[in-house]
């Protein structure tokens, strides 16, 4: 596939970074050529200096050629408009990252218009993950496949955890609920455990099963926190804007610190029931007297890694049960776990995922079954895809005890209408279901390619 990538930042180099490493045929514009300089020289890639939304800077990079045209750049504007030239121009499929709550309300309008495969909202994606980790306090990470309806959560095991020291076996026979624990992290070592694993203090477990299914497995291992009530959130920009309106909904108490005056005055009109105060997020005195130490999460949000981080670890001395980090550096968001901060979300790794899902379903397109969803979970190490499977194949109908899977390769659920499977031996896949896989392999593109 040949991929255009408009726009050199955070997001574009990433998804360039893992496309050029996938081996996809790559070009990317952007009109800074010392960015594209650096690309140049750390990617397999081609780069284009110009404007994105040029029709010649679009011709100079080939876009009638183009499978893919992804526009990222810091401009809702300009992304939108070079996906409308370059579909003019020929590319076959585009996507527009389009940030201003405004303009993405009107997506499902403009969008036949614009000629837009995808949109892409990167602060509400944001928003949402925060969403769901404050409705389950306990889990560290939260993904969802299949509309919602199965979540993959990311469970620290404490030294007083119940957990400690029993089997995979041994949990599941105590517990009798349908879920699976598809990955374990220990340490630096990964690896997707039998039953016969043992869990220790310190692992961190991936597990998967329906909402309802986990809210019964934290009840009945004794480690349920407390619903949050309230929640004190340091930044106002986007994703602080998405966040609120998603947990007032919900009940919650919101109180916002936001820095920038006019930006104070917009949220006011915007969130009539949250509580918006004017000041710097950093001031420890401003923060206590906002009563810190009475909230029961924390989300620093600001638009600075180093400043999100010293705010999660002051919320942290303050004992504050949890708190959510927005870092979009990679090295800092590892430093940060070290720390302790548990709950680390990521803007740019949201998008890049998004993104990554449509690829690998565009290049898959005449397989039996199409990515539907994709995660990277653990640095990367491990990924987590969601396939709809669309036709009867050699795998379809048989159980799965007699389908030999390679190792490293788990076969997580099946969705198959209103029914969540976590599947046993007998169980089959049949078409029309929707299949969530983990493997520790790479470019995993059909079920097939984790058959032996």
């Amino acid at each position: 596939m040949r991929i255009i990538i408009i726009g050199d930042g955070k997001v574009g180099y990433k998804l360039a970074r893992q496309l050029s490493a996938e081996k996809y045929d790559v070009v990317m514009i952007d009109s800074d050529e010392k960015k594209l300089r650096y690309a140049t020289d750390r990617l397999d890639i081609a780069c284009v200096a110009g404007n994105g939304a040029d029709a010649e800077v679009l011709k100079q990079a080939d876009v009638s050629h183009a499978d893919l045209v992804i526009a990222c750049t810091s401009a809702d504007e300009c992304n939108m408009l070079s996906c409308l030239i370059s579909k003019k121009l020929g590319a076959k499929h585009t996507i527009a990252r389009v940030r201003n709550p405004i303009y993405f309300r009107q997506i499902g309008l403009l969008k036949e218009d614009l000629h837009l495969s995808m949109a892409v909202n990167p602060e509400l994606i944001v928003a949402d993950e925060i969403s769901r980790l404050l409705l389950f306090p306990d889990a560290s990470q939260i993904e969802t496949f299949v509309k919602g309806r199965v979540e993959l959560i990311e469970l620290p095991v404490g030294s007083e955890s119940n957990l400690n020291g029993l089997t995979l076996a041994e949990m599941y026979n105590r517990f009798q609920i349908r879920l699976l624990v598809c990955a374990v992290e220990r340490g630096d070592d990964v690896r997707i455990p039998d039953g016969d694993y043992c869990l220790q203090a310190g692992d961190k477990l991936h597990i998967a099963a329906s909402h309802r299914d986990l809210e019964r497995f934290f009840k009945l291992n004794g480690k349920r926190k407390e619903k949050i009530k309230k929640v004190l959130i340091c930044g106002g920009g986007r994703v602080g804007y998405y966040l609120a309106t998603q947990l007032s909904t919900l009940g919650m108490q919101i109180k916002i610190i936001e820095q920038d005056k006019k930006r104070c005055e917009e949220l006011c009109e915007l969130l009539p029931k949250a509580t918006i105060i004017h000041g710097d997020a950093t001031d420890h005195d401003l923060l206590q007297e906002e009563g810190i130490e009475d909230t029961d999460a924390f989300v620093a949000l600001t638009g600075m890694d180093e400043e999100n981080i010293i705010l999660s670890l002051f919320a942290k001395s303050q004992n504050v049960v949890k708190i959510v980090t927005k870092v979009n550096e990679d090295r800092r968001a590892r430093m940060v776990e070290d720390f302790g901060i548990d709950s680390i979300v990521s803007v740019k790794t949201a998008t890049a995922d998004s993104i990554m899902s449509y690829v690998r379903a565009r290049k898959n397109s005449q397989g039996s079954a199409n990515v539907e969803t994709m995660y990277q979970l653990v640095d990367g190490q491990v990924e987590a895809l969601e396939f709809i499977v669309k036709s009867e194949t050699s795998y379809t109908g048989i159980p799965l005890r007699d389908l030999s899977l390679k190792p490293n390769n788990l076969i997580v659920c099946i969705a198959r209408k209103r029914q969540i499977i976590i599947p046993g031996g007998e169980d089959c896949i049949e078409v029309g279901d929707s299949v969530v896989v983990v493997t520790m392999e790479k470019q995993i593109e059909d079920i097939k390619d984790i058959l032996m």
